[in-house]
């Protein structure tokens, strides 16, 4: 079945796995029926979990018993053999045999297993992390959010270039707006790499973006900008700051509606605004981080979602291979 997406499933990293990035996948191809799961990992646990839920057209199961652990550095991680279900699926990948592959296990692994197996895209120099933020309009692709922390000006064009091809190929209809992460919006402001940058990217002329100069913090998610683009350390600690904002939120509002009978009655009241409101800060919708930058899309689950945001990753993936990414950036580069 060649018009299937291929994916790449490593089925033993992450929180609660095999079960979970099973139950993802089953939950994904009631919804779906153009995946096709190549499923790396413990086959006796793999086929407990599957329950044969699944149509064998649809899912292969590569046996791997050694895997990469979550408390893996990097380097132990890459050193624990060519056989883990993590390196197998990356090259799978590497050998053409599949067109993305997802892994939910050790980020840091990950990112140097793929870098092994994987060459860069030409004319890039490092790879970025990126990933989907909700905002008032609809979603925003941010990066780099902790690949590199030391950037250059080149490394934050080429982030630019690269985040508009990755929300052209989810958004095919629209034409992003690029901003850069900054500590205010008038041109004088940031470092001197940042200042390099915003000289560079107002000076060039792009039909894939829209460059709208600077961003502040408290504007990423006023949804005016759809690609935001940092360095590594300033875009991961936006990402966590943003995470505890939702949270802190979220804990303090049913704090407050389930504090006191008042509170229960008014809970009750507005059950279908306080759905909706929780559905929009509900990480799991946009679980699956990419890194880009290399010549096959990973994607990166959190590895402490559920068997829903695994799901909702897989959607990603679906989605980035029918969009073209790795050929929108080729041509964009």
């Amino acid at each position: 079945m060649s018009d299937l997406i291929n994916i790449a499933v490593d089925a033993m990293g992450g929180d609660g796995s095999p079960k979970k990035i099973i139950d993802g996948i089953i939950h994904n191809h009631k919804q779906k029926k153009d995946n096709f799961y190549k499923i790396f990992g413990d086959q006796n646990q793999i086929e407990m979990c599957l329950d044969n839920k699944i149509d064998k057209k649809f899912c292969e199961i590569i046996h791997t018993t050694n895997l990469v652990k979550s408390t893996d550095s990097p380097l132990e991680g890459a050193k624990r053999g060519k056989d883990t279900s993590m390196w197998l699926a990356i090259e799978s990948v590497k050998k053409k045999e599949s067109h993305i592959v997802i892994s939910a296990g050790n980020t840091g692994a990950l990112l140097v297993i793929s870098k092994l197996n994987l060459k860069m895209i030409q004319n890039i120099d490092k790879p970025a992390l990126s990933a989907l933020w909700p905002n008032k309009k609809g979603m925003s692709v941010v990066l780099d959010l902790g690949a590199n922390i030391e950037c250059s000006s080149k490394n934050l064009v080429d982030f630019s270039i690269m985040g508009a091809s990755l929300y052209k190929s989810l958004y095919p209809k629209e034409n992003p707006n690029i901003a850069l992460l900054n500590i205010g919006s008038e041109e004088l402001k940031g470092n001197e790499i940042i200042k390099e940058t915003f000289k560079i990217l107002n000076e060039k002329k792009s039909n894939n973006f829209n460059f709208s100069g600077y961003i502040e913090g408290d504007k990423l998610m006023n949804g005016n900008v759809n690609v935001i683009v940092a360095d590594g350390f300033t875009g991961n600690v936006a990402l966590k700051t943003a995470e505890g904002t939702a949270n802190f939120i979220t804990d303090e509002l049913k704090s407050a509606l389930g504090g006191s009978i008042l509170g229960k009655i008014s809970s009750l009241l507005n059950i279908s605004n306080l759905k909706k409101f929780k559905k929009r800060l509900d990480p799991r919708l946009y679980n699956g981080a990419i890194f880009i930058g290399l010549d096959a899309p990973v994607v990166k689950s959190h590895g402490g979602t559920d068997f829903f945001g695994f799901s909702n990753s897989l959607d990603v993936c679906n989605r980035i291979v029918k969009g073209d990414l790795i050929n929108k950036i080729k041509e964009n580069i």
